[in-house]
């Protein structure tokens, strides 16, 4: 598809998807509240089903394509395989998810609460894939890719259709990128009219390295965010979309991450996991610098994290 195409069909996506999943709210931070220089508009999808925008992309999957008797399977890092174990269970079928060793232990617990039936398996995401792809071809059932397919892009387009209806018109919106989903359906969304900015790990570069090498590469990804943002090549579908509607790639280290997370915490009693407070740290961080009258909106997209890792740190 098009950046037009995805126009079309993240509005689709939302009228599928509304009945399933929460119109998360918004935070304004005024100027100076937070260190910052300027206001600042925070995207609450650490509210979301599940605790992340996955279920957005997850329902849009699920609800475009007929499932089979053996149900639905993913391999996740942990808050895909939980948004599609909840929305599984929500629409009455069977899931298998495969997650990696680095899975935090809080996402396992919550994929088996919502019924699915967990596999351990890889030391990483990719090798977790690379498992539920073997058993794909035993069972026939529908896979529902992590980032990297059309309804999931569409599916978390929605987020930002519904953060421009809630905020109006942002300069530069900052978006945490693992595999590219998220940032594939925003930048999709905003189609240049805003400025998007994708902020990484050091320590998992994909879109970084894929700007650099001027296509997809394997990276090497640890971290304190690599259950989250540890794909290890970007999708191609993201990086199609990136390729024309994101701006610049920043890099974070993991000590600003946490910086960001204490944070989140300790001023608005928001618990993020990680990669949920990556966009953030990219400001607190200098990584990025708006200018003073610059509009900036950005997501907190995930809270799946032991609040004692934070709140205790």
């Amino acid at each position: 598809m098009t950046a037009p195409d995805y126009i079309s069909a993240i509005k689709a996506a939302a009228r599928r998807i509304e009945p399933y999943i929460r119109r998360t709210p918004i935070l304004r931070v005024a100027a100076g509240e937070i260190g910052l220089d300027i206001p600042l508009t925070l995207k609450l999808e650490c509210l979301q089903h599940t605790g992340s925008f996955k279920p957005r992309g997850a329902f849009n999957r699920l609800l475009s394509n007929e499932v089979p008797a053996s149900g639905v399977l993913a391999a996740s890092g942990g808050n895909h395989g939980v948004a599609v174990a909840y929305a599984a269970r929500r629409l009455g079928h069977s899931a298998e998810i495969y997650v990696p060793e680095i899975a935090s232990p809080v996402k396992i617990d919550r994929l088996r609460a919502y019924g699915a039936d967990v596999r351990v398996t890889g030391r990483n995401y990719a090798e977790a894939l690379v498992a539920s792809e073997e058993r794909v071809a035993e069972t026939g059932a529908l896979v529902v890719h992590a980032y990297d397919q059309p309804e999931a892009v569409a599916g978390q387009g929605t987020v930002a259709r519904e953060f421009e209806a809630e905020a109006g018109e942002f300069d530069t919106v900052l978006v945490a990128v693992g595999g590219g989903g998220l940032i594939g359906g925003i930048a999709a969304w905003y189609g240049g009219r805003t400025r998007v900015i994708a902020v990484e790990p050091v320590l998992a570069p994909t879109l970084h390295a894929a700007r650099g090498a001027g296509e997809p590469v394997d990276v090497e990804v640890s971290g304190i965010a690599a259950d989250a943002l540890g794909a290890r090549r970007i999708g191609e579908i993201a990086n199609a979309i990136a390729a024309d509607h994101v701006e610049d790639v920043v890099l974070v280290e993991d000590a600003d991450i946490r910086r960001a997370q204490r944070l989140l915490w300790e001023e608005f009693r928001i618990l993020a996991e990680p990669a949920g407070a990556t966009a953030l740290s990219a400001l607190l961080a200098g990584a990025y610098r708006p200018a003073a009258d610059e509009r900036v909106g950005l997501l907190v997209c995930g809270a799946n994290t032991d609040p004692a890792s934070v709140m205790d740190d």
